[in-house]
């Protein structure tokens, strides 16, 4: 690396379902945040670290910024982001090719109040038929702000995420490496599985058991070659328990594998699931069961 290194941190932020955690993933070139159609499936800042020849870049992803926070969860999501937001040195701004909604406008203005440099990445191009629509509407969201630059990208192809990575580095300060090669998150094993774990259970489980899950790792440990995990989902009503369980435990059974077949690719390694479904009520509007589920 050269000398004079710009390094810092770059918030990912944005209404719920637009790509970011998505977008996270290309910027890094592997896996960190899980992914699912739902809305508001990250929960946590994750931090992915960039590194080019002559910058490093801590890109965080932030749970999506919405309205509406009916439950302590969706109050400690929106605490998550602001808080990323105001340490930050500049601010992307995810937001979907031809679709800007009422939550575009509230996050702009919570962007506005930091004074922080913001980026626009125009997401989902690829989707945009005809392609001619899309610089008309580029030139209308430019009027609503002072963009520091606008990347249209397509995180899910990859396309066009390197331009966004130079137009964050060069706006970056000078700074020693913040960060050893190699060093790609902040987050460590268990997190990384119990995330892979509710990536599944969203995924199985779409419209029943929404948002009352989650998943704490309870033991990881090496034995015999292998790691052996054993994790606890919590429900937070008793009549969802059977629907996370399944006829005969079938359903428990697909998440499993589908989670030890995922960690086996991502971790390069053997490891052995078990796991449990266990009711905790309305732990999604309990303060003290958020901080003890790392949530708050």
């Amino acid at each position: 690396m050269s000398e004079a290194l710009r390094c810092g941190f770059a918030a990912l932020v944005g209404r719920p379902n637009v790509g970011k955690s998505t977008l996270l993933n290309a910027l890094v070139g592997e896996k960190l945040s899980i992914v699912t159609p739902r809305p508001q499936t990250t929960r946590h800042r994750i931090i992915g670290v960039c590194f080019l020849p002559d910058a490093q870049i801590a890109f965080v992803d932030t749970p999506g910024l919405h309205r509406g926070e009916k439950r302590a969860l969706n109050r400690a999501m929106n605490r998550t982001a602001a808080a990323a937001l105001e340490e930050a040195d500049l601010c992307v701004f995810v937001v979907e090719a031809l679709h800007w909604t009422a939550e575009d406008d509230h996050v702009l203005k919570r962007l506005e109040r930091t004074g922080r440099p913001v980026i626009l990445a125009i997401n989902k191009v690829d989707r945009v038929r005809p392609r001619e629509r899309l610089l008309p509407w580029i030139a209308e969201i430019s009027r609503r702000f002072a963009f520091a630059d606008i990347v249209p990208l397509s995180a899910l192809k990859s396309d066009n995420v390197e331009a966004l990575k130079r137009a964050i580095a060069q706006r970056l300060p000078e700074s020693p490496a913040l960060f050893t090669e190699g060093e790609r998150t902040d987050r460590g094993l268990e997190f990384r599985i119990a995330e892979t774990l509710r990536e599944k259970l969203t995924l199985e489980l779409n419209q029943e058991v929404p948002y009352g899950v989650a998943v704490e790792v309870e033991r990881a440990a090496e034995e015999e070659g292998r790691l052996e995990i054993a994790a606890v989902i919590w429900v937070d009503r008793a009549g969802q328990k059977p629907i996370v369980i399944g006829p005969k435990g079938e359903r428990l059974k697909r998440v499993g594998r589908a989670a030890r077949l995922e960690l086996n690719r991502l971790l390069g390694r053997r490891l052995h699931l078990t796991l449990w479904v266990k009711v905790r009520e309305n732990w999604a509007d309990n303060a003290r069961d958020l901080r003890h589920l790392g949530l708050e």
